[in-house]
């Protein structure tokens, strides 16, 4: 299906999905919001996706939320204050969920990120699996700025990704956190000189990741989730459960068999999603 604020491609098993409004620095209108999630259910439902490349266009990565989202938030639909807040949170965990989505892809996801990745920009690019950025990029957890406090990831995803003091520094300053010190700290994996190349470059991990078993693709990327939110003894219990039920596989036989043969293996797409009901 078409989409308004980025443009998808899908190429040598490679997601391609590039934001297009650069006129705008690319802000996240209402329909990014849903778009996002819409593109990443299309993703779920395509076996023949590996992996998975975000990328943009124009001067910046992202400007953030477009400050048209906030419209409708000071309207009052109840005299219940209660229920007014109550809504508010649906609100918030929906718009959540546009970055929810890339963290559950059962793909990696990579960020190449040029100029500014502010406010809502952090929260998708800590969603991300690895991030990658020019040498003048810089990231700014904007909310601060705004009087507000981040809440669609940043504060929860960025602390497993850079040191504490760190984050708080920038969350509570809202400075902003430039290509040198993002490499320094881990947030990103490579400085890259220009967009062009970073491009390039990580459009080529991508196609490197697409080339192994996405069986084992997948079930790197759940256990890493899994064991980041773990101890130690539970992430081994759980990767002994998931090999238990996952080793056995043609994936294997094949790779030992091209490393035998000095030839590339080639391995079947995962199942696309078994529905036991139908969707309205």
């Amino acid at each position: 299906m078409p989409y308004t604020t980025f443009d998808y491609t899908l190429t040598d098993h490679v997601a391609h999905i590039s934001f297009n409004r650069p006129d705008k620095l690319n802000t996240m209108v209402p329909a990014f919001w849903t778009e996002m999630v819409e593109v990443f259910e299309a993703i779920a439902e395509t076996p023949a996706v590996r992996a998975v490349v975000i990328s943009s266009t124009g001067r910046h990565f992202t400007a953030g939320m477009d400050l048209s989202v906030f419209g409708g938030l000071g309207k009052a639909e109840s005299s219940d204050r209660a229920r007014i807040n109550e809504q508010l949170r649906r609100s918030v965990l929906e718009t959540q969920e546009s970055f929810n989505v890339i963290e559950a892809c059962r793909v990696p996801v990579l960020a190449a990120i040029q100029g500014g990745c502010i406010g809502g920009g952090v929260d998708l690019v800590t969603a991300c699996d690895m991030r990658y950025c020019t040498a003048e990029a810089f990231f700014c957890i904007q909310e601060i700025n705004i009087g507000m406090v981040a809440d669609v990831g940043t504060l929860q995803r960025l602390p497993h990704l850079i040191p504490a003091g760190m984050v708080r520094e920038l969350a509570y300053t809202g400075r902003r956190l430039t290509a040198t010190e993002a490499k320094s700290t881990g947030l990103v994996n490579t400085v890259f000189a220009d967009q062009a190349s970073m491009l390039e470059a990580v459009l080529a991990i991508a196609r490197e990741i697409a080339t192994k078993s996405p069986l084992a693709v997948h079930g790197t990327k759940e256990v890493l989730k899994y064991t980041r939110d773990h101890s130690v003894a539970d992430g081994l219990n759980y990767i002994a459960v998931w090999n238990a039920g996952m080793l056995l596989t043609e994936d294997m036989a094949e790779q030992m068999r091209a490393n035998q043969e000095k030839r590339p293996a080639k391995f079947a797409d995962l199942l696309p999603p078994k529905r036991l009901m139908k969707r309205t």
